[in-house]
C-alpha cells in the first residue's frame, strides 16, 4: 500500500491552547516546537509518499511553512484529527491522486511515536480487508503505566488506552486506565495495559464516510474520535507490540514536557 502521512494541528484546544507550537527541548538544548518535533518523527518514516499538516491556524501555518513543511489549511469546524484528516485529504485533491492506498493520522501531540510501527499499522490494514482503519498499541512499561496512573489519580486527562478481542479487533478505547489491573493481583505485570498510540492508517473511502457520520455518543462521552468507527460497526484492527524502549508519552497536559525532554535526551535527539 502506497500512504501519505497527515499531521492534523490545532491551536484552539480546550486542555491546552496553542500547543502545536509548545517548544521542546532537545539533547543539545536546541528548543522547536511540538509540530516541527512531530513532523521530523513523520519524515523518518520509510515508505512514506508525502507529509502535510494539517490545520485552520495561520499561526501554525506560518511555522510549519517556516521548517519547510508543507501545509493543507482546512475548516475550523473539524471536530477531531480524523475530520481533519478527511477534510485534507478532499483539500490535496489531485496533489494525493488516485495512487494513494491509506492515509496515515499521525498526531501533532505525539513526537516520542516510534516510526517503524507505521509498516506494519499500513501492512495490517492491507490484510485485513474488513478493517475500516487500523492503530497501533504499546504494552506499558512500569514507568510508563505508572505515568498513566499518575495522571489519573491527579485528575488529569492522560494517554488513551485499548482492549482488544484475542485476534486483535478493538473492543473499547478509554482516557482511563483499562482494564483495571489491581497491584495485589498475583502475577501483576504493567504489561497487561496497552497504550494506544495516537497513529492511524484509513482506507480513504472509510476516511470520507466517517466524515459524513454525527459524532457517536461514546466519542462525545470519552472525547476518543476513533470510537466513532466502534459504534457504527466499522472494525478497527489493532497492532500492538511490546515496550519500545521509550515511554512513548504524548503531550496532553503542559506537566508532560519535562517527561518528553527527558525521553529526547535520552534517545540523543537534538
Amino acid at each position: 500500500m502506497r500512504f501519505a502521512i497527515i499531521i492534523p494541528a490545532r491551536f484552539a484546544s480546550t486542555r491546552y491552547p496553542g500547543k502545536p507550537l509548545a517548544m521542546l527541548c532537545g539533547v543539545n538544548g536546541a528548543e522547536k516546537p511540538l509540530v516541527q518535533r512531530s513532523w521530523e518523527c513523520a519524515r523518518e518514516i520509510a515508505g512514506a509518499a508525502g507529509v502535510w499538516v494539517a490545520t485552520d491556524d495561520q499561526r501554525i501555518a506560518d511555522v510549519v511553512r517556516g521548517f519547510g513543511g508543507q501545509v493543507v489549511m482546512t475548516s475550523p469546524d473539524c471536530r477531531n484529527g480524523t475530520e481533519r484528516c478527511a477534510d485534507a485529504v478532499s483539500k490535496l485533491g489531485a496533489k494525493l491522486g488516485e495512487s494513494f492506498d491509506a492515509v496515515v493520522n499521525l498526531q501533532g501531540d505525539a513526537p516520542l511515536t516510534p516510526t517503524h510501527v507505521v509498516g506494519a499499522l499500513v501492512e495490517a490494514l492491507a490484510a485485513d480487508p474488513a478493517a475500516a482503519m487500523t492503530t497501533v498499541a504499546v504494552r506499558c512499561s512500569p514507568t510508563t503505566y505508572a505515568h498513566l496512573v499518575g495522571d489519573q489519580a491527579a485528575g488529569r486527562v492522560g494517554g488513551t488506552t485499548v482492549v482488544t478481542t484475542t485476534d486483535g479487533r478493538a473492543l473499547y478505547f478509554s482516557k482511563r486506565v483499562i482494564p483495571y489491573v489491581s497491584p495485589l493481583q498475583p502475577g501483576f505485570d504493567a504489561d497487561a495495559v496497552r497504550l494506544h498510540l495516537g497513529l492511524y492508517a484509513y482506507r480513504p473511502e472509510a476516511l470520507a464516510a466517517y466524515a459524513q457520520t454525527l459524532p457517536s455518543p461514546l466519542e462525545d462521552l470519552e472525547g476518543l474520535e476513533q470510537l466513532r468507527f466502534l459504534e457504527a460497526g466499522q472494525p478497527v484492527r489493532v497492532v500492538t507490540f511490546d515496550p519500545v524502549g521509550w515511554d512513548c508519552i504524548e503531550l496532553n497536559n503542559p506537566e508532560d514536557i519535562t517527561a518528553i525532554e527527558r525521553v529526547l535526551l535520552q534517545r540523543g535527539i537534538d
